[in-house]
């Protein structure tokens, strides 16, 4: 076969590049929105958990390609999806939203355009959403006659408390970025077009700090059980580890040497 009948190769549906510490993780399918097709939910976690396990990767962005976040779950893909399609498309969604929650890294979201439906999921997990300021975020499930998945039950009530999360879940409401940024569903917002810039210049922050101290953070606040007794045990368990850490040393040899800490992660 001649060379030019075959087809171009494929763009990965999830693209990675390094940033210094930071490593953005792309939702890489713009023809379609970043609809999040059963490659895509794969790839991601597979992503994820490199990203993860990378101790040169200090905080991990997310974002998605061509100015659109996640227009959500694919459903031209979820026609005819018997319960146990559903479960196994479920499975590596659910595998990277605990990821995302409990891994030692921070995680970024980088939001452009709009974040929809699981998009609104993978966005509200993670540990910081930048916003643009014409960004949207919709979580109308109810419009498709489908519950919320991706933990947003979980996630959206913590961060914009119940009466909020059910004006989005229930009624299936649109939020601007404005009206994010005013009920703690973005934390913060960035020009149209500059999310992704912003939300690296506050990976660069997160990746300063101690790597063991943002990861027993992130452990501590990820725990099911908040009751202030069991917090205390492990935040006592936590911190006696890192007591013995070369980071805490070197946090005290540049506190007293008037220096910014060059922190290894052990």
């Amino acid at each position: 076969m001649d060379d030019r009948d075959a087809e171009p190769a494929r763009e990965p549906v999830v693209t990675t590049a390094d940033h210094g510490p930071a490593r953005v993780v792309t939702l890489n399918r713009p023809e379609a929105r970043n609809a999040i097709d059963m490659a895509m939910r794969e790839s991601l976690l597979d992503e994820l958990r490199r990203a993860a396990d990378d101790p040169d990767v200090r905080a991990i962005v997310l974002t998605g390609a061509g100015g659109t976040f996640s227009a959500g779950g694919d459903v031209r893909s979820m026609e005819g999806a018997g319960p146990d399609a559903v479960r196994a498309r479920l499975a590596p969604v659910h595998k990277a939203v605990r990821l995302i929650a409990t891994c030692g890294t921070p995680v970024i979201a980088a939001v452009e355009g709009a974040a929809a439906g699981l998009g609104v999921s993978l966005a509200a997990v993670c540990d910081h959403v930048v916003a643009a300021e014409d960004a949207r975020f919709v979580a109308a499930f109810g419009k498709v006659g489908l519950v919320a998945d991706g933990g947003l039950l979980w996630t959206l009530p913590q961060r914009v408390g119940m009466g909020r999360a059910k004006e989005m879940l229930v009624f299936g409401r649109t939020v601007p970025a404005s009206r994010a940024f005013e009920i703690g569903l973005a934390d913060s917002l960035a020009p149209p077009g500059r999310a992704l810039e912003a939300a690296l210049e506050r990976a660069a922050e997160a990746a300063a700090l101690a790597p063991l101290s943002v990861a027993a953070a992130k452990r501590l606040l990820a725990r099911a059980d908040h009751s202030l007794k069991r917090l205390l045990e492990a935040e006592r368990e936590e911190q006696a580890v890192l007591f013995g850490s070369a980071d805490f040393a070197e946090g005290r040899a540049a506190f007293a040497e008037r220096r910014p800490p060059r922190f290894e992660g052990r």
